[in-house]
């Protein structure tokens, strides 16, 4: 991974950003439409027999400067949202989009205002919270065949390390309706996502018609913190998989992403706050 200059970051007028979402929005709306894309839809029937990856996420973390009750919110906005996917059976050459099958999270519709972060800060949004869920998806499909089309990544980085337990820039923001999360089935047998909440986690998994041939070691290496001369610091790295066969042997060491971000935060500082 080549050294990356980040530019400092430039502040834009709020008609320019209002008018670019509207454009970006149709833009995406005519993709779904006319695209050529044959999108996986829901197909509640029953759960495909083999597991070839779960994991959970805490839903409840205490972040720096982020009151708890946005945190809650985002309990509220999941339970809407999970129902929406969970369930969606994706067939040889569909491709799952984390979106058009959510939909746009409104007032109307339950939600309610949650986390988001928006240019390095803070703030609050109806639907906010809901990039958890698309984090979970994009990890567990780090750890299928399945091939990630689309995946977006915060351009800065708001919160210390404490308490991580995936690499920095594993997960996949989103914004309705553009920043999306997209997933094509290039196998030749069908996959199914399975969602659940707790009082305590999100549960996801990856099932499929028949079991796993492979298992894969995600990890990142190049990881660097970056005084820019801008006065700032960027944080960068390389996220990297490992196929290996049932066998245990090791049959592909590929990169899958670079990560580069501003840090909002001193380097090295310790804190309770996690991303």
């Amino acid at each position: 991974m080549r050294e990356k200059i980040v530019q400092k970051p430039k502040s834009r007028h709020p008609l320019r950003l209002a008018l670019g979402k509207i454009y970006f929005r149709a833009k995406r709306r005519l993709l779904w439409l006319f695209g050529g894309i044959k999108f996986a839809k829901i197909h509640r029937g029953e759960v495909l027999p083999h597991q070839h990856f779960s994991h959970k996420t805490p839903l409840l973390r205490q972040l720096k400067d982020v009151d708890m009750y946005l945190q809650h919110n985002k309990i509220t906005n999941l339970g809407i949202a999970v129902p929406r996917i969970s369930g969606v059976t994706l067939h040889p050459g569909e491709t799952f989009s984390y979106w058009r099958l959510i939909g746009r999270p409104t007032r109307c519709k339950g939600y309610v205002e949650g986390m988001v972060l928006e240019r390095g800060k803070v703030t609050t949004g109806v639907g906010g919270g809901l990039c958890q869920l698309s984090n979970l998806i994009y990890w567990m499909t780090l750890h299928t065949p399945l091939t990630v089309t689309e995946r977006h990544r915060h351009s800065y980085d708001v919160f210390p390390d404490t308490g991580r337990t995936q690499p920095f820039g594993s997960g996949a923001t989103c914004f309705y309706n553009y920043g999306d999360l997209m997933i094509k089935n290039n196998t030749d047998q069908a996959f199914q996502l399975i969602l659940a909440l707790d009082d305590s986690y999100l549960t996801g998994c990856w099932m499929a018609v028949r079991p796993p041939d492979y298992t894969y070691e995600v990890y990142e290496k190049v990881h660097a913190i970056r005084s820019q001369y801008w006065s700032g610091y960027t944080r960068h790295n390389l996220i990297c998989r490992k196929k290996y066969g049932m066998d245990g042997q090791l049959l592909e060491d590929q990169p899958i992403t670079e990560n580069h971000a501003i840090m909002m935060y001193a380097p090295l500082l310790a804190d309770n706050g996690e991303p």
